[in-house]
């Protein structure tokens, strides 16, 4: 049975928290917005690189933005 893997709060302006679903490749990551994204076919070892990468933002800029199909699952009230 699958689900999602959540990893702590991390320090970024823009990224609040990330969760993986390895059965489903499944990357969902929430933003400071409160906007929460999936995004498809993420392979496995993304998730613990982008926890140790120094810039999380700067990570999704370049790792996963444009990189992976995606669907909005959640958009935030402003």
């Amino acid at each position: 049975m699958g689900g999602f893997a959540r990893f702590p709060a991390m320090p970024s302006t823009v990224i609040r928290r990330f969760s993986y679903d390895e059965p489903r490749r499944r990357l969902r990551v929430t933003f400071t917005s409160g906007d929460v994204y999936d995004y498809f076919d993420v392979p496995p070892d993304l998730p613990a690189d982008w926890r140790s990468a120094f810039s999380k933002g700067q990570f999704f800029a370049e790792r996963v933005r444009d990189r992976f199909g995606y669907q909005l699952v959640e958009k935030a009230w402003r």
